[in-house]
């Protein structure tokens, strides 16, 4: 009889632990249903669909680089400045070379995310505590060159203004963040300094470097993803990539990204969470046309998600 009631424990044990990995994907189709027949199909039609994928190609890449901080158990608030800034040196390196402004951009990026991880690493200050510092001192940055009017890139900017070439570079990223997540050493020792930091130096990892690094190819990542933030306008001003980093924190969340990272972080979390956010925020305007409503409605279900997602057992103060 133990027997058997022990089985039956870790039977439900196993059953709850596949049904909380499912309920990001669940709640994924639940919106789509859901909003499909409040809007009467309006969302899953071919223009609306279209809008919706020119605004996830920023938000998803971004998303990769603050997934590989938040596994490590950190957070980051500083991309949408860091995007801001990365445009702005995009724009102004466009006009020698489109090719040399997208690598300005990401070295920009990845210097910018140095200095986060620096002060994080070195300094052992809370990672949030950081970001938040440097998220105002980038945006003040932002603001100043500005403030003549916006920053411009060359005409010929707009013209790979191009779905394919959106999708391309969106695929290409992923593909190639998703090997090293699952196929090299980077991601056994992310996955592990976030479940554990002392573990994790006694396995050979060294966590104040690969915290530092990661910190450095989330900057680097969000300064690529500046090029795809350019080409849909063509200019930069001092607002580009303001509330980015709610917004990529809320995809996470919604596509199951534990906020204690650690194993049961999943590269799946980005996508399911960044196309769940994108869904929303199109839906939402469609059958709610009060601006107070949207909001109102849009806070209800980021806390039914984090409730039903969140897993307490390994819930920390963030590092």
């Amino acid at each position: 009889m133990e027997i058997q009631s022990e089985a039956s424990a870790v039977g439900k044990v196993k059953s709850r632990k596949y049904l909380r990995e499912l309920m990001p994907l669940l709640g994924f189709m639940g919106v789509i249903v859901a909003f499909s027949i409040a809007t009467g199909g309006k969302i899953t039609a071919p223009a609306n669909l279209s809008l919706m994928l020119s605004q996830v190609y920023v938000l998803l890449i971004s998303s990769m680089g603050v997934f590989m901080v938040m596994t490590v158990g950190g957070l980051d608030f500083s991309q949408g400045s860091i995007l801001g800034l990365s445009s702005i040196v995009f724009c102004w390196v466009s006009g020698h070379s489109i090719v040399a402004g997208i690598a300005a951009a990401a070295l920009a990026g990845a210097a910018m995310g140095a200095f986060n991880g620096f002060f994080h690493v070195r300094f052992r200050i809370a990672s949030f505590i950081v970001t938040i510092c440097t998220m105002y001192f980038f945006r003040g940055l932002c603001k100043y060159i500005t403030t003549n009017g916006p920053v411009p890139a060359i005409p010929e900017v707009l013209e790979l203004n191009l779905t394919w070439l959106k999708l391309l570079l969106a695929a290409v990223m992923l593909m190639t963040g998703f090997a090293v997540w699952r196929f090299t050493r980077v991601g056994c020792d992310l996955r592990a300094i976030g479940a554990g930091e002392t573990a994790a130096r006694f396995s050979g990892c060294r966590p104040d470097l690969r915290k530092f690094l990661v910190f450095t190819a989330a900057g680097a990542i969000t300064g690529f993803a500046s090029f795809i933030n350019v080409v849909k306008v063509g200019s930069i001003t001092g607002t580009a990539g303001s509330q980015l980093e709610t917004q990529i924190l809320i995809a996470l969340v919604l596509g199951g990204m534990p906020i204690s990272g650690g194993a049961k972080a999943r590269f799946s979390n980005i996508i399911i969470g960044t196309l769940t956010y994108c869904v929303l925020e199109m839906s939402l305007p469609m059958v709610f046309p009060i601006p107070a409503t949207q909001q109102l409605v849009k806070g209800m279900v980021f806390l039914v998600v984090v409730a039903l997602t969140i897993d307490h057992e390994s819930l920390r103060v963030i590092k």
